[in-house]
């Protein structure tokens, strides 16, 4: 480590003191009311209409390697939501990406990607319910299931995949404890043609370009122990498919709690696009028979009431299932892994009111392995090993 991160860390953990100084001076714990009723003293006495503002921000010193690259204030995270029930069977939701293109040409389902989530909720019966619209596909693994506002960096596998999509969810309450989800979503967002670069591949739309999701989220031993597991289906074109298994396991006891999730991916045309880029698709087209393996763990410690350490870990890797010759070139590329990405993440939190408001100085750091067959393909487009440390905000904000 170089004289410069020394500096910022330095610096960060100065700012952190100071602003858990001013928070202790602000005294006791908050309510969670939302922010109208603190302004007009006016209980909100409805359940129709709630209305968040969700907020990661933070001061980012970014690093590559140990060579200081840029300081920013940089608002990572910024959406609202709202949502309610109409009654006792009817509910919506909504929630946007404020800083993210309100871009919708091409798209499928007439939607543009800045919206996450645009639907209703109907409950069928005290067991059975449904969601009809845009929504978060049901892909296990638990920081998948995270607000988008609590990731500090998301690993490679769910940063490079399509997870809200149009559709609909079935989810079936066996009781408190087990739920059972079956969704089926449009497996596009965008158009074919601009999701999927086929080249030479010859592939062709498929007709019923969707996904199918079997969802089992599970409690155990007082909620000591979760599972949230998916096994999934994607029709991505005319005869290829992607099969996606996700396990996501949580434990807490007492100030302890870590998660441990496992994702794989086969995809017999290449959704994810780190294969591609290392085969080339520019020239060849998406590449074929992909497989990526991602493992992801996270382990928290409230050593205070108001006080949260964390340290998180992944490893992933990409490969490919089967050797790939493409059918107008001589290029081929033999099966077996030729990219290894790792994360090492730590953090302090702080928590000063009852609702989720924390504050958090956190080192994200990214590296990156290619293989000798990986590096006898390419000659630049490889990925730098970065750093970065972060002092900033999250909060998920009610405004009404």
């Amino acid at each position: 480590m170089n004289i410069d991160m020394k500096k910022y860390i330095l610096f960060l953990g100065v700012l952190l003191c100071m602003a858990g100084v001013r928070a202790q001076q602000d005294g006791e714990m908050r309510s969670s009311k939302s922010l109208f009723e603190e302004v007009t003293n006016i209980k909100k006495k409805t359940d129709r209409f709630n209305f968040f503002l969700n907020m990661n921000g933070s001061f980012d010193n970014q690093f590559i390697e140990d060579t200081h690259q840029m300081s920013k204030f940089n608002m990572r995270q910024l959406r609202i939501e709202a949502k309610g029930k109409i009654n006792d069977w009817l509910s919506y939701r909504w929630r946007q990406r404020l800083n993210r293109p309100n871009t919708g040409s091409g798209n499928i389902d007439n939607l543009p990607t800045s919206i996450d989530v645009a639907g209703i909720g109907v409950k069928l019966t005290d067991k059975f319910s449904m969601f009809i619209g845009k929504q978060c596909a049901a892909y296990g693994g638990v920081e998948f299931d995270l607000n988008p506002i609590e990731i500090y960096e998301y690993s490679d596998m769910i940063e490079n995949m399509s997870n809200f999509l149009t559709g609909v969810n079935f989810a079936y309450n066996f009781n408190d404890n087990h739920q059972l989800q079956f969704q089926v979503l449009n497996s596009l967002n965008n158009s074919f043609a601009n999701t999927y670069d086929v080249g030479t591949t010859g592939t062709v739309q498929s007709q019923a370009p969707l996904v199918y999701t079997l969802n089992w989220n599970g409690s155990f031993f007082d909620n000591a122990f979760k599972t949230r597991w998916s096994a999934s289906l994607m029709n991505e074109a005319k005869g290829k498919n992607m099969y996606y298994y996700a396990l996501g396991n949580e434990l807490t006891q007492g100030k302890f709690n870590m998660f441990f999730d496992f994702m794989y991916s086969n995809e017999e045309l290449d959704r994810n696009g780190i294969m591609s880029k290392i085969t080339n698709s520019s020239r060849y087209g998406n590449a074929v028979n992909a497989q990526y393996l991602s493992l992801v763990t996270k382990l928290n410690y409230r050593f205070a009431p108001k006080w949260n350490v964390f340290l998180e870990g992944m490893y992933e890797t990409a490969s490919l299932k089967k050797d790939l010759r493409y059918q107008m070139g001589p290029v081929e590329f033999a099966k077996g892994k030729y990219r290894t990405s790792y994360g090492y993440f730590a953090g302090l939190e702080y928590y000063p009111m009852e609702s989720n408001l924390h504050f958090f100085l956190t080192y994200v750091g990214r590296a990156y392995e290619y293989t000798n067959r990986a590096r006898s393909l390419m000659t630049t487009g490889f990925d730098d090993n970065t750093n970065r440390l972060s002092l900033g905000f999250i909060y998920q904000l009610q405004m009404f």
